[in-house]
């Protein structure tokens, strides 16, 4: 449906529609003290009216890493506990979140290429399954916590998978389960997983670290409201950006210091368009780790799941900030929230000068191009409003169905290279995640010009523009049923969402 129609079926009937209603009962259910006077509150924060004002300033803190407990090389063994607690976000509020181990963002995982992982998960969420999906992560599909392999509420379960050689790279872990995912996702439940390579041509001087983007609504009360109408529509956007669980914090470095960052969109569907004030960046790697050869960039553009590194060269003294430009991906009804000039973090540059500053190596790694497909696959990403007898129902389709978990969309045979064509006919722009690989963009297309993307990567995630068309290439080397959908996270859930099913 093009977006003149949808809106003038306005806002109000989107409200009667089974789907949408169903799924803000769900969230209006899920923690206490909801009501559906937060919709009400969130239309006033959208258009800058926050009900809570956080402390920003603060120095950035590390996320805490979760300690191995095997006492040996080559295993990692750990876990994780998803559970209620409480967060303290705003001076005299307590708010009452999801949490990994107690904490949200959840702790940092970091584990070596070639080691073996086995995380015991602990489902502590009152009367609601859950699962750790491994985003981006070469697992087996049995652990890859997908919508069919939920672990119910009181319960526990084994992750157990190989990182291959060659898997070094910036993944994340967040749950997963069906009709679920995006309310425990925005009450806190999500985790950065750092695979380290063993030979890493990134000097060790430049540090490694890691930026995790969430994004948070408070009630006046502190409470985190459920999702609106038009999160349903649009995807939820919070009224704060948080970098590492807090508001624009400081990093202090030496003038000439270059610094390792690895910037993760953890948010259910904001879009992060990015530039420093100040500082030279370079994008060494994507979302499946380093590139072949580090590129230079004015501006960078994170998708909601997309993950980035970058080498941040910080040469001139005083105060320089990671703000956002603006960036228009599309928005149904009003309340559009404001993008441009939010400032992220802020790095305090001192006069003394770092000593012995290497340089980036021209090369990082070999990436070589996956083979001549021999399968393509055309998928067109669509938005619906159709009336039923009891209103209006909105959809988000791929081919013109919304996912059922009874259904297998598509199957593959595991070693075979597949052209992807991804359409977007919607009003809105769709990240686009596949389960269980790594896949690299050949082609876009929009207007009919087609363009190359301006360097060769590994990526589990890629934003397609609406009106535009994305070529990916992709190649899943492990059987098994396997998801791809939109990472709007509210969108996945009212549909966009498929299956496909690896046959060895």
């Amino acid at each position: 449906m093009h977006r003149r129609r949808f809106l003038a079926a306005g806002l109000a009937t989107v409200l009667t529609s089974p789907r949408v209603l169903a799924q803000t009962k769900m969230d209006d259910m899920s923690m206490p003290g909801r009501d559906m006077g937060g919709h009400a509150g969130h239309d006033m924060a959208a258009m800058g009216q926050d009900a809570v004002t956080l402390p920003d300033g603060q120095a950035l803190r590390d996320l805490p890493v979760l300690a191995n407990e095997a006492g040996r090389p080559g295993l990692f063994k750990a876990r994780l506990t998803a559970e209620p607690a409480i967060a303290r976000f705003a001076e005299g509020r307590d708010t009452p979140i999801l949490a990994y181990n107690g904490m949200s963002p959840g702790p940092l995982i970091e584990a070596f290429e070639g080691d073996r992982v086995e995380i015991v998960f602990a489902n502590r969420i009152d009367n609601k399954a859950s699962t750790i999906h491994w985003h981006g992560m070469p697992v087996p599909a049995d652990q890859d916590g997908n919508p069919m392999d939920p672990v119910a509420e009181g319960t526990e379960r084994v992750y157990t998978f190989e990182l291959p050689e060659g898997s070094a790279g910036s993944y994340w872990y967040h749950p997963h389960p069906h009709g679920r995912t995006a309310e425990q996702v925005y009450r806190g439940l999500a985790g950065a997983f750092v695979v380290k390579a063993k030979a890493d041509p990134v000097p060790a001087e430049y540090g490694d670290t890691v930026l995790m983007f969430t994004d948070l609504r408070l009630a006046a009360d502190g409470s985190i409201p459920g999702n609106s109408t038009s999160d349903l529509m649009n995807g939820r956007v919070g009224d704060h950006v948080l970098v590492n669980g807090q508001k624009n914090p400081r990093l202090s470095v030496a003038k000439g210091v270059k610094r390792r960052l690895r910037l993760y969109n953890a948010t259910n569907a904001r879009f992060l368009r990015l530039a420093f004030d100040g500082a030279a960046m370079t994008v060494i790697g994507t979302d499946g780790g380093l590139l072949a050869a580090p590129v230079a960039a004015d501006e960078i553009l994170l998708s909601p799941g997309e993950r980035i590194e970058l080498v941040a060269s910080f040469d001139r003294p005083g105060p320089i900030t990671l703000y956002t430009l603006d960036y228009d991906r599309g928005w149904m009804g009003p309340g559009r929230p404001a993008d441009a000039g939010l400032t992220l973090l802020t790095v305090d540059v001192s006069e003394t000068e770092a000593e012995g500053v290497r340089q980036l190596p021209a090369r990082l790694r070999p990436i070589s191009p996956l083979a001549a497909p021999i399968v393509s696959r055309r998928l067109v990403l669509t938005e619906t409003m159709a009336m039923n007898p009891t209103g209006m129902e909105m959809s988000f389709l791929i081919n013109g169905k919304p996912f059922d978990m009874g259904r297998v969309d598509f199957v593959a045979r595991a070693g075979e290279t597949e052209l992807w064509e991804i359409v977007n006919q919607a009003d809105m722009d769709h990240p686009f995640h596949v389960h269980g690989t790594q896949f690299q963009v050949i082609e876009h297309e929009r207007a009919g010009a087609v363009s190359k993307p301006p360097y060769l990567a590994w990526k589990d995630t890629v934003n397609v523009a609406r009106g535009e068309t994305v070529r990916l290439l992709l190649c899943h080397d492990r059987p098994g049923r396997r998801m791809y959908h939109c990472h709007i996270l509210e969108h996945e859930q009212l549909g966009m969402m498929g299956m496909l099913d690896v046959m060895s």
